[in-house]
C-alpha cells in the first residue's frame, strides 16, 4: 500500500491523515491545543505547541498503518491562514507566540493606513483590504514590540512565516525557508499579479524582505523531512491555504464554481479563473491555486466566526457539552421567537470589514433559552453565507454555478446545511468526503509524486452525498433575511 500524509493544522487542533492509493482516508490522528487570549481581541498560539501536535499525529498515523514510513509517498501540508511566527534563523526559537488570523490587536494601525490612503495600493497589488485579520500587520507588530527584534531583522537573524513556512522549517531542520502562493497571497505582502513579494507594502511596514520565505507553486517541492523524525525521509510536495485546499478538495477547478468552507470560521471561494476580478463589494481577490506554473484566482469572502459560534455554546454559555448537541436543541427551539444572534466576537468579516463591532443577540423573550441559541448560533452561519454569495454574484460577471458546495465540520448538520440552502434559494451539495481541505493537498502531493491523477482525473472522483434543496417560501426568507439586517446593522452602530 502506498500512502500520502496530509498535515492539517487548523485554529484549534493539528490532524495528520493517511490517505491510501485511491485517495481514500485510512488513518488519522488529531490533538487540541492552548488558545492564549492575553487581552480583549487578542488571540495567540505556542508555536511549539503547532510543532508538537504535528509531530505527534504524523507519527501516530504512521503507527497506525504499521509503523513504516517508506509506505508514504509524500506529504501535503494545509493550516490555518495569515496566523503569523517571527523565529531566529539560526536557533529557531520563536520570539513570540504566533499571532492567530482572529487576532485584532492592530485595528488602530489599519485604521491610519487607511486614514493615509494606504488601502488602495494594499488591494491593487494584493487583492485584500487593509485589516487586522492578514499577516503583515502581525509582523509588524512582532518587530515593533519585541526587545531588539528591529534590529536582529534588519541584520537578517530573524525569520518571518505563516504556519506553513514554520512547519517546513521544522519538517526539514531548517534546510527550506519556503511558502506557497495561496498564503503567500494572504499576507498582505505579497503581489498576486506579478507572483512576487511587493517592495512597496514591506518599505511601508518596515519588514526587511530576507525575513520572507521564498514563494513556490501550491505541487512543488519543499524538500524532505529530517530523517530522525519518523525513520526515513519523506518528501513535502504539497502546500496551500486551509479554503484554498478546500477549493482543490471539492474540484472546484471551473469558472464560477463555488464552495464554502465551515470550520472555525466560514469561507467561501469563487474561481474567477485566470483574470484577478476587483471586487466592488469588499470582498477579497486571492490566488485559488499555482500549479504548475499556472495562477488560477479567485473571489473570496471571510466569515470570523462559524464554527466557533458552537464553541461558545459549549464553552461560554455551557448549554452543550458537544457539538453534536446543537442540531437536537435547534430543533426543538419554538418557530414563534425570532430570535437573532450576530457573532461578531472578533469583528465582522466580509462583506462589512468592521474591526471594532462585537456580537449581540436580538428578539430575547422570557421563554427564550438553549434551544432558541443553538437555533440563532446555526442561523447565524447561513446569514452571514448568504451576504457573502450575494456579494459575489454582483462581483461575477462570468457564469456561475447554481448549486453551492460544502465542507468542514458545520456541513455535516442537516439542520444547518438545510437553513442554509432555504435562505440562499439554491441547493447545497455536500460531499461524501467531508475531509476536502486535507484531501486537496493530499492531491498535490499525490499527483506530484506520481501516485494520484491529474486535475481532471482527480475532478472525476468528486461524489455527492446529499443535495439539500431550498423548501422556505420567498415571504418568510425576506422576512427573516430583513431580520438579519436590521441586526447586523444595530450591531455594527453600538
Amino acid at each position: 500500500m502506498t500512502y500520502i500524509l496530509a498535515i492539517d493544522q487548523g485554529t484549534t487542533s493539528t490532524r495528520a491523515i493517511l490517505f491510501d492509493d485511491r485517495l481514500s482516508v485510512a488513518h488519522t490522528a488529531q490533538e487540541e491545543f492552548e488558545q492564549h487570549f492575553p487581552q480583549s481581541g487578542w488571540v495567540e498560539h505556542d508555536p511549539s505547541d503547532l510543532w508538537a501536535t504535528t509531530a505527534a499525529t504524523c507519527r501516530a498515523v504512521i503507527e497506525k498503518a504499521g509503523g513504516d514510513a517508506s509506505a508514504i509517498a509524500a506529504i501535503g501540508i494545509t493550516n490555518q491562514r495569515e496566523t503569523t511566527l517571527v523565529w531566529d534563523r539560526l536557533t529557531g526559537q520563536p520570539i513570540h507566540r504566533a499571532i492567530v488570523w482572529q487576532d485584532r490587536r492592530t485595528s488602530d494601525l489599519c485604521k491610519d493606513l487607511k486614514a493615509d490612503g494606504f488601502e488602495e495600493v494594499v488591494t491593487e497589488k494584493t487583492g485584500l483590504l487593509l485589516d487586522p485579520y492578514f499577516s503583515a500587520t502581525k509582523l509588524k507588530w512582532i518587530l515593533d514590540h519585541v526587545e531588539g527584534a528591529r534590529d536582529r531583522a534588519a541584520k537578517g537573524e530573524l525569520l518571518f512565516g505563516t504556519v506553513d513556512s514554520w512547519l517546513v522549517w521544522k519538517l526539514t531542520g531548517g534546510a527550506v525557508h519556503a511558502t506557497d502562493a495561496t498564503n503567500a497571497a494572504r499576507t498582505m505582502l505579497f503581489d498576486i499579479r506579478k507572483g512576487r513579494w511587493s517592495t512597496t507594502i514591506c518599505e511601508r511596514f518596515d519588514i526587511p524582505m530576507a525575513m520572507l520565505p521564498e514563494v513556490r507553486d501550491c505541487d512543488a517541492d519543499f524538500g524532505e523531512t529530517r530523517p530522525d523524525l519518523f525513520g526515513r525521509p519523506i518528501p513535502i510536495r504539497g502546500i496551500a491555504g486551509d479554503q484554498q485546499a478546500a477549493t482543490i478538495g471539492q474540484a472546484c477547478f471551473e469558472p464560477g464554481m463555488v464552495k464554502s468552507t465551515y470550520g472555525t470560521g466560514c469561507f467561501a471561494l469563487l474561481n474567477t479563473g485566470e483574470t484577478p476580478v476587483r471586487s466592488q463589494n469588499r470582498l477579497l481577490t486571492t490566488i485559488a491555486y499555482r500549479i504548475g506554473g499556472k495562477t488560477t484566482y479567485a473571489l473570496e469572502g471571510s466569515i470570523f466566526i462559524a464554527g466557533a459560534v458552537v464553541q461558545w455554546l459549549r464553552d461560554g454559555l455551557k448549554i452543550i457539552r458537544e457539538a453534536k448537541e446543537t442540531q437536537p436543541l435547534a430543533e426543538k427551539a419554538d418557530p414563534t421567537q425570532n430570535v437573532v444572534l450576530v457573532p461578531a466576537f472578533t469583528g465582522l468579516g466580509a462583506p462589512y470589514w468592521n474591526a471594532e463591532c462585537r456580537g449581540a443577540v436580538f428578539g430575547l423573550t422570557r421563554n427564550s433559552g438553549p434551544e432558541e441559541f443553538a437555533r440563532a448560533a446555526l442561523e447565524s452561519v447561513g446569514y452571514q453565507t448568504r451576504d457573502l454569495l450575494e456579494a459575489m454574484h454582483a462581483d461575477w460577471q462570468g457564469e456561475a454555478t447554481t448549486a453551492l458546495r460544502v465542507d468542514g465540520g458545520m456541513s455535516a448538520s442537516d439542520f444547518a446545511m438545510q437553513f442554509l440552502s432555504d435562505i440562499i434559494d439554491a441547493p447545497v451539495d455536500r460531499p461524501k468526503v467531508l475531509e476536502t481541505t486535507a484531501m486537496g493537498v493530499a492531491w498535490l502531493a499525490g499527483q506530484r509524486a506520481g501516485v494520484y491523477p491529474d486535475m481532471d482525473g482527480f475532478a472525476a472522483t468528486w461524489a455527492l452525498d446529499r443535495t439539500f434543496e431550498p423548501d422556505m417560501d420567498a415571504d418568510t426568507r425576506k422576512t427573516k433575511c430583513d431580520s438579519w439586517a436590521r441586526a447586523v446593522d444595530a450591531t455594527m452602530r453600538f
